[in-house]
């Protein structure tokens, strides 16, 4: 399967706010347009990168769990 990404952050067993640092400074090297996979292990990500999206622009195409394991697609604005 193709990856449907153009980037990906691995922040499992990152804590609140790491992963959503780690990932705006990824976002703030790439083009509008592009899209960043971030995987994440804490529950707290889930409405950090809800908030994160809304205070950005920046796009939350999608977000899931599984086993413990949460992942985001971002898409820059």
């Amino acid at each position: 399967m193709m990856a449907e990404y153009d980037c990906e952050l691995d922040a499992s067993g990152l804590n609140c706010p790491l992963p959503i640092l780690r990932a705006k400074k990824i976002l703030s090297d790439m083009q509008p347009g592009q899209t960043l996979r971030i995987i994440a292990t804490d529950p707290g990500s889930v409405k950090d990168f809800e908030a994160f999206s809304k205070q950005t622009g920046n796009q939350l195409l999608s977000s899931g769990e599984d086993g413990g394991r949460f992942s985001f697609v971002m898409k820059k604005s």
